[in-house]
C-alpha cells in the first residue's frame, strides 16, 4: 500500500478495510447531484456497490487512492486503464464544501507524481464531460492538452467526452519545485 503526502494532504492506497470504512462517504460523494451528473450516474450508488466496484477495479489493476486533508476524508482519485506506460486519471472531491479550494489540483499533482515517478508512465489521459469546467481547469493547470488521437480516444468514458493528455517529461519539468514537496512511501 502506498501513502502520498503533500503538506496536510494525504492520498492513501486503501486496504479493503479502509474501503469499507469510507464506503458511505464515497457513496454520498458519488450521489451528490452535481457529481453524479458529471460522472454519468443515473441512479444512486450504495455503499455496498462502492465496495464492490473498488474491489473489482483494484483486482483489474486500478491504482486507487482515498484523499484526506488534515485527516478529514475529502474524496478519491485513481489511475485506471493502465496499459503499458499509459493510464487514465480520474478524481472526485466529494463534498461541495471542499470544492473550489484547490484540493483537486493538489491531489492530482500527488497522484500524477506517483504515476510518472513510481509507475514510470509516459502519458496520462483524462476523459472529461465537455461542460465540466472545474475538472478542465485542474487538468489545464497540470499541463494537459486536448488529444483527439485514436490512442487518446480509447480512454474516452463516453463518445462525447473531451480527452486530454499529459506527457511525463512536460509534467516533471513544469512542476519540479512542487514535486520536491511530495513524498511517496510504502505504508
Amino acid at each position: 500500500m502506498i501513502e502520498i503526502t503533500y503538506g496536510s494532504l494525504v492520498a492513501l492506497e486503501p486496504t479493503p478495510a479502509e474501503i469499507l470504512e469510507h464506503a458511505a462517504e464515497l457513496s454520498a460523494g458519488y450521489n451528490e447531484p452535481t457529481n453524479a451528473e458529471l460522472m454519468g450516474h443515473t441512479s444512486a450508488i450504495s455503499p455496498a456497490e462502492v465496495v464492490e466496484s473498488y474491489t473489482e477495479s483494484i483486482a483489474a489493476g486500478m491504482r486507487a487512492f482515498l484523499l484526506f486533508d488534515a485527516g478529514t476524508f475529502v474524496g478519491d482519485g485513481d489511475l485506471r486503464g493502465i496499459r503499458g506506460d499509459t493510464a487514465e486519471f480520474a478524481f472526485m472531491v466529494a463534498a461541495r464544501a471542499s470544492q473550489g479550494k484547490g484540493l483537486g489540483t493538489r491531489f492530482a499533482l500527488m497522484i500524477h507524481a506517483f504515476g510518472f515517478r513510481t509507475l514510470e508512465l509516459s502519458r496520462i489521459y483524462a476523459s472529461v464531460v465537455p461542460h465540466n469546467t472545474a475538472s478542465r481547469r485542474v487538468f489545464e493547470k497540470l499541463g494537459y492538452v486536448v488529444d483527439d488521437s485514436p490512442a487518446a480516444r480509447e480512454y474516452a468514458d463516453e463518445p462525447g467526452d473531451v480527452v486530454l493528455a499529459l506527457d511525463r517529461k512536460a509534467f516533471l519539468a513544469s512542476h519540479a519545485a512542487v514535486l520536491d514537496q511530495i513524498r511517496i512511501a510504502l505504508r
